[in-house]
């Protein structure tokens, strides 16, 4: 299974930010030396027309030399410099390497990514640019140039513990994608931007709860697709809900993510759609719980690529 990466391009961020840079190296040392099934390879950076298939010249043109206004950066949560523009760029391009790859594999993935609070012309909640979006909207034309008359559908089904604020607003009007968040009620964004379907868990949300919420809303989503599924579904499983996370407030066990990451994947799989994966959030008192958590996903993701490329048209 292919998967991609950029944890090499390391913010430097001051002493005491809550920001857990050091999960996606620790996720790629993992992976490298327990899942000899995934095929790892170094993400490319997207390109400035490709970034503009979902945000604003302007935002980019700030992004990339370090011109947004002072209250703009501090709310995507961390100091610019060049590196972090390079950063966010390659977390783009990964999902969309990824995102080609599903095409001729069944599933892919993102080591990172999920970038979700980033919308058109503003990024939050340490997102930057949405990856999500981007790699949607290119999937889509690409797919154009050889089915002009069979345009692809995308669902996003993003079940971080943060609603996807920043997707929701980007393809809020747009009937070719559909978007799915289930996130915890009270958590940030405290100010939500409406989904085609949004989910709002309690705090404390435990395991039964949270998988009968899970069937009721994929379940909802193919009753709205009918007799046309999407093309291609993108995956963010956020590690985010675990009962361990500082940030989620929701009470899901290892073992209950384990079992939402198969859901997804079989679902997705019984359907003949190509998934790509993308890790979302995660902030574990302890870290390397995080990335037990989302080496529980890459082992689902790795079941279904083990089928064998899904059937397309």
């Amino acid at each position: 299974m292919q998967a991609f990466y950029a944890d090499h391009f390391v913010l430097p961020l001051p002493t005491g930010h809550r920001f857990p840079m050091e999960k996606y190296r620790m996720l790629r040392d993992r992976i490298a030396a327990e899942l000899p099934q995934v095929r790892l390879a170094e993400a490319l950076p997207a390109s400035r027309g490709e970034l503009a298939l979902a945000h604003a010249p302007a935002y980019i043109d700030g992004v990339f030399h370090g011109t947004l206004p002072a209250a703009a950066q501090r709310e995507i949560g961390f100091p610019w410099t060049p590196m972090m523009a390079e950063r966010a760029r390659r977390s783009v391009g990964a999902t969309i390497q990824a995102a080609r790859a599903a095409f001729a594999e069944g599933v892919a993935a993102n080591l990172a990514g999920g970038t979700h609070h980033a919308s058109a012309d503003a990024g939050g909640g340490y997102c930057v640019f949405n990856d999500l979006a981007v790699s949607a909207r290119l999937m889509q034309a690409e797919w154009l140039r050889t089915h002009p008359r069979q345009p692809l559908r995308v669902a996003i089904v993003d079940l971080d513990v943060h609603q996807g604020n920043g997707t929701a607003a980007i393809f809020r009007g747009d009937a070719s994608v559909w978007t799915l968040s289930m996130h915890g009620e009270k958590n940030y964004p405290f100010r939500k931007v409406p989904s085609c379907l949004d989910v709002d868990l309690p705090d404390g949300c435990t395991d039964a709860p949270y998988l009968e919420a899970l069937d009721r809303a994929l379940e909802a989503m193919w009753l709205a697709h009918g007799d046309t599924p999407p093309g291609l579904v993108l995956y963010q499983a956020g590690a985010d809900p675990f009962e361990g996370d500082r940030l989620g407030r929701l009470k899901i066990s290892a073992a209950g993510l384990a079992e939402r990451d198969r859901r997804v994947f079989q679902a997705c799989r019984e359907r003949g759609i190509p998934v790509v994966l993308t890790m979302g959030g995660g902030y574990g008192h302890v870290i390397a719980e995080t990335v037990e958590v989302q080496m529980g996903t890459f082992r689902a993701a790795i079941s279904a690529w083990q089928a064998g490329p899904v059937r397309r048209d």
